[in-house]
């Protein structure tokens, strides 16, 4: 039954400014989510209204662009890594068609500056800062739940290789014209540690449960929700699990609007080594991955989604 999926709402507040019980409560909280689900929706990030609603303004400013101007910002060679990524090239892993969706990406450094915007590059950076200090502490909580010094993920994330994306799941003008399997998003694992989702324009995204079925994920408001990426799987020896989702197309009558969404995918360091922590094997959890690093692991799936040749 999917009324049962476990998908808190959480306040940051409670680890960033509580008592020691609070903080206690929190981190066993979000263990219990990632463990079951994968999912949490997050309160008090440290983001207002106004910022996210500045954020879609630009991001919506950005893809109603001339194509040859924002062609000017897809950089060869980066596998989208920063900059513009124009449609038709990326797909989930083992689907047969691309994503119905174009994007934007940047880092921490060596991002290009959109001359026609003279706010976008501001607005995204500040929203970068503001994830990944909230994605810190998220981790933080993470550690303690998993009997780690709180700081453990510290040094490897702290000008890590996070990416902001802003997402453009364009209008679709014919649906007639669509391959049967041609969706926003395939159904996908992320390959990162956490991913902080600052909602989206419109519903539509969804979870794979336990039982097989897809459970839709809605945001309370201004809240995030972050889930695990799938190099926290594999650190983790899939005690906390990076959840099967998917973004899929609005009912008929909506096909010919856009949805807009902007994820943080928070990447460590690419020496980082992701093999499995010893308190994570045991006799009925033998270890499930080889060892590789972050940087190996992120090469070996931009490959796989049709980034990277």
């Amino acid at each position: 039954m999917t009324s049962m999926i476990n998908i808190p709402r959480l306040d940051l507040y409670h680890y960033t400014q509580g008592t020691p019980e609070q903080r206690h409560q929190f981190s066993e909280a979000i263990g219990k989510a990632f463990n079951e689900t994968g999912f949490v929706t997050i309160a008090n990030h440290g983001m207002d209204k106004a910022l996210i609603d500045e954020l879609y303004k630009v991001v919506e400013a950005f893809f109603a662009l001339p194509e040859a101007a924002k062609l000017k910002y897809e950089i060869p060679g980066l596998a989208g890594q920063r900059g513009y990524t124009s449609k038709g090239r990326e797909k989930a892993k083992d689907a047969k068609v691309p994503d119905l969706k174009e994007f934007w990406q940047r880092g921490q450094h060596e991002n290009p500056s959109v001359e026609e915007l003279p706010r976008f590059d501001e607005v995204t950076g500040t929203v970068f800062r503001h994830l990944e200090t909230a994605g810190r502490e998220l981790l933080k909580a993470i550690a303690v739940y998993l009997q780690l010094p709180e700081d453990y993920f510290e040094p490897n994330v702290i000008q890590g290789n996070s990416i902001l994306r802003a997402i453009h799941y364009f209008p679709i003008e014919d649906p007639d014209s669509l391959p049967d399997d041609a969706v926003r998003a395939g159904a996908h694992e992320d390959i990162n540690l956490i991913t902080l989702l600052i909602g989206a324009s419109a519903d539509g995204l969804e979870v794979l449960t336990r039982e097989g079925t897809w459970y839709p994920v809605k945001a309370h408001g201004e809240d995030i929700v972050v889930n695990v990426g799938d190099m926290l799987q594999r650190l983790t020896n899939n005690k906390l699990k990076s959840t099967t989702h998917r973004v899929v197309n609005p009912p008929r009558e909506l096909m010919k609007t856009s949805r807009y969404s902007v994820p943080f995918f928070l990447h460590p360091k690419a020496d980082m080594s992701l093999a499995a922590l010893e308190s994570c094997i045991d006799a009925g959890h033998p270890k499930a991955y080889t060892d590789t690093t972050a940087g190996e692991y992120l090469d070996e799936r931009l490959r796989e989604i049709g980034l990277k040749m």
